[in-house]
Parts: C-alpha cells; sequence; structure tokens
C-alpha cells in the first residue's frame, strides 16, 4: 500500500494517502524510474558534540529520551551513521586533545577523560537504539605541541618524523581507548577541513603532506595495530588547495588535484577506503566520482546556517542531500542535531534539528529537523538510488529499500501547488498522481 506524508511550514509530517492517485502510467514528465540503480546507502546521520550534549542536561529525563529515541530509533529518523570529533572540534564547551604533554611521543599521557564526561556518554545513549551504529570520526586539530603555530587553531602539523609517528600512534590509541567504552570506530578521517585555517580548532594539510602520512605512517601503524577502523581521505572541504588564484580574484579551482596527488600513488591508495566531502567539496565530489568511480564517497557535514533556522535554509539543505546523493555518496551526516539558543564559544551561530532554550528548556524542532527525517525515516540503510529522469530531478529523488519498496522524496520549491505525478514502466502499480502543496517536503512509500 501506498504511503504519503507531507510537510509544510505550518503543517508537519501529515499523512495524506488519502490523496493519492493510482495512475498505471508507464510514463511521467515529471519524475519516472530509467531502469538504472546506483550505489548503496550507509544511511544518515548527525554529529556529537558537546554543545549539543549540554543542553540536553538541562531537560527532564523523559524530555532526554524523547529526544534520543527521535534521532536514532529505528521508527523514528534511525540516525545509523554517525560522526564524533578526534578531541576538540568548534563545538566543544572548551579546545582540548588528548595528550598536551609536550615532546609525548610514546603517548604516556594519552587519555579520552575529558570525552567520559560528555561524547562517550551521548554515543552511548544513541547505542541504546542502534547498537550496531557506525561511527567515523575526524580531529580539527592535532595536539597543540605538534603544531606551528602551538595553538588549536590556525597552523599547521609540523612534518617530522617524529611528529608523525607520534601522531598516527595518537590516533591508534583514539580508536582503541573508544573500543574499551564500548564504541566501534568505523572509520577514521584524517583532518576536518583539510583548507580550512580557522580561528576555531583547525590544521592546514596540503596534498603532499596528507599522502606522505597516510602511506609511510597513519597506514602501517593501523596496520600494526591489528585496528580493523578504515582510513578515509576526508574531509574535504573543497576542490584543490585553492593555492593559485586568477585575474580579478577568480578561483580557477582544479576540481580533482588534491585527491588525484594521493590516489595515483598506489602506496598510499591501498590504505584508503573513501573520501568525504563538506561544504565546498559540493563542487567537487561529481568530478571525483567520474574519475575514481570505485573509491566510495560520502558527505560528511551538512552546511550549517546561521542559528535562524528558517525555512528556506531547509529548503537549501534539501537541495544538498538530493545533489550528493546523486553525486554518488552513501551517506549524508548533519552537523549540530541539539543546539540551545545561545552564542557559539567563537561568534557563529548555526543551525540544529533541535534547540533547547537556555532559559525556559523548551524543546523546538526546526525545519531541518523535518527534511532530514523525510528521508531517513524511509529511507533504509543499504537502499539504492535509482536512476531518474523528468523535470521534477532537481526536486525529488528515487530509492529501492532492501525490502524492494521504492521511496520517492519530492519538494516542491515553488511558491504555488504543483501537480506531480510519479511512474515505475517495470511496476506501473506504483504509478500515483497527486497535488504538491508550496513550499514542501515529501515522502512517498510505494
Amino acid at each position: 500500500m501506498a504511503t504519503w506524508i507531507a510537510t509544510t511550514q505550518t503543517d508537519k509530517l501529515v499523512d495524506r494517502t488519502s490523496d493519492i492517485k493510482a495512475t498505471g502510467a508507464v510514463s511521467s514528465p515529471d519524475l519516472q524510474l530509467d531502469g538504472e540503480e546506483y550505489q548503496a546507502l550507509r544511511g544518515f546521520g548527525g554529529c556529537f558534540n558537546e554543545l549539543g550534549w549540554l543542553p540536553l542536561q538541562t531537560v527532564t529525563d523523559e524530555e532526554r529520551a524523547q529526544i534520543i529515541k527521535e534521532l536514532f530509533s529505528p521508527d523514528e529518523m534511525n540516525f545509523t551513521f554517525n560522526r564524533a570529533p578526534v578531541g576538540a572540534n568548534d563545538f566543544s564547551d572548551h579546545w582540548y586533545s588528548y595528550n598536551e604533554t609536550d615532546g609525548d611521543y610514546e603517548m604516556e599521557h594519552f587519555s579520552v577523560a575529558h570525552d567520559e564526561e560528555t561524547l562517550i556518554p551521548y554515543i552511548h545513549s544513541a547505542q541504546q537504539w542502534q547498537p550496531n551504529m557506525q561511527l567515523f570520526s575526524s580531529p580539527w586539530s592535532p595536539p597543540t605541541w605538534m603544531k606551528k603555530p602551538k595553538a588549536y587553531n590556525y597552523g599547521r602539523l609540523v612534518d617530522t618524523p617524529e611528529n608523525m609517528t607520534a601522531y598516527a600512534k595518537y590516533f591508534v590509541k583514539y580508536v582503541q581507548a573508544y573500543a574499551e567504552h564500548g564504541i566501534e570506530v568505523t572509520q577514521l578521517h584524517v583532518q576536518n577541513e583539510v583548507f580550512a585555517d580557522q580561528k576555531f580548532p583547525s590544521c592546514l594539510w596540503t596534498s603532499d603532506l596528507m599522502k606522505t602520512f597516510i602511506r609511510d605512517y597513519l597506514g602501517p601503524a593501523f596496520e600494526e595495530a591489528g585496528l580493523d577502523t578504515d582510513i578515509w581521505l576526508g574531509t574535504l572541504n573543497g576542490p584543490e588547495d585553492m593555492a593559485f588564484t586568477g585575474g580579478y580574484g577568480m578561483k580557477l579551482d582544479n576540481y580533482n588535484r588534491y585527491v588525484d596527488n594521493i590516489l595515483f600513488d598506489e602506496n598510499a591508495r591501498r590504505y584508503i577506503k573513501g573520501i568525504a566531502y563538506q561544504w565546498a567539496g559540493r563542487d567537487a565530489i561529481s568530478r571525483t566520482h567520474e574519475s575514481w568511480p570505485e573509491i566510495e564517497l560520502i558527505q560528511s557535514e551538512s552546511e550549517c546556517g546561521n542559528g535562524e533556522n528558517s525555512w528556506e535554509y531547509a529548503e537549501y539543505i534539501f537541495h544538498l542531500i538530493n545533489h550528493y546523493l546523486r553525486n554518488g555518496a552513501t551517506a549524508y551526516t548533519y552537523w549540530n542535531m541539539i543546539l540551545d539558543d545561545q552564542d557559539s564559544t567563537w561568534g557563529w551561530w548555526q543551525n540544529s534539528l533541535f534547540t533547547i532554550t537556555a532559559d525556559t528548556h523548551e524543546i523546538r524542532r526546526n525545519p531541518e529537523y523535518y527534511v532530514m527525517r523525510h528521508f531517513s525515516k524511509y529511507v533504509r540503510p543499504g537502499a539504492k538510488v535509482l536512476g531518474t529522469s523528468g523535470h521534477f530531478n532537481s526536486m525529488a529523488i528515487a530509492f529501492r529499500n532492501p525490502d524492494g519498496s521504492v521511496v520517492v522524496v519530492a519538494q516542491n520549491a515553488l511558491d504555488y501547488e504543483m501537480p506531480f505525478a510519479f511512474a515505475d514502466p517495470e511496476n506501473p502499480e506504483r504509478s500515483v498522481s497527486v497535488t504538491l502543496d508550496p513550499r514542501s517536503f515529501n515522502t512517498f512509500v510505494l
């Protein structure tokens, strides 16, 4: 039986199944399957950030449990593929690493004790609903004594053999320490936003240094330690190193230069299981997918807005999900699942799925909550992205779930009602016709 769930700015998650008209059509100018199947999805998720966990402590136990259930229950948003920082990120309560003892190349003072108060219980709460959850992790900054300048924000890794050997050991210790807490780190991404030289924790990495570190230090260290954690080339927040600026201040991006320099080195390539893109990486993922179709791709961080949590930005997030999944990504990861309504620790407040107000502890579900739910609740892990054609291709996408059902997620981005017809030429009993509300998000399970 077909199902239709619709969301507008005023009416959320309305069951409109009774308004579906079966057509039996074998074609549609709006959206129809073309017979092609593409990548299987790992799923959807978000990032475990300290500034999300702390507001959760201000609500009642029942309210906290309900939020966690909505995010992670298989019957709710079903966040199965999630992210955690290695040490502090820009939405940590304060900046830290797991070893700030200068010159401790053997990592004798390594400790995740800080995370035992915040990130680890946050992840454990999710594991109650997702015991087999996949988790990928990335650092925003190495320990400060490994960097120049010696600070969490800005700078680069000092690329001496002693430093890089110690940093590889740091990652081994991290994976092992989290495993001792019952948390499997599925993937290790070497650096968050390799092109970001920011006032929050960050670290620039050239393509050559990334290649050397993975090939000569991190890969061998993971092998020697017997870790099953996959090494990923991520997270990439742009097409390339952006070092060349042409006339009139225009960046002449070479979309694959950063990854090509690494992947054409077979000794580095053998350690790399996938590539993660975010932010300006949206402009590179299609080129990488064309050049390296055998390499798995994910979207690693949803763009974050400015804290207004507007409907317009939610519509943009819908576009991003459609774009990444149509260009080979096997996962889409939201950024701040939960925030309060105060300023961030470094001056840029951002959007979130839930807001918990700081003064009254009111819980709000923001527009992007509904966008993510329209996908993640209905598109199951293992679903295949289906090829489609039609005038709604930029506003809709189709999937085949492991149980054989077809899911169509469609947006009407226009300010007026739009007729929408979907056709499955091979199974016309799935073909339907509806009228989409203005500025709406819609999910069909057929």
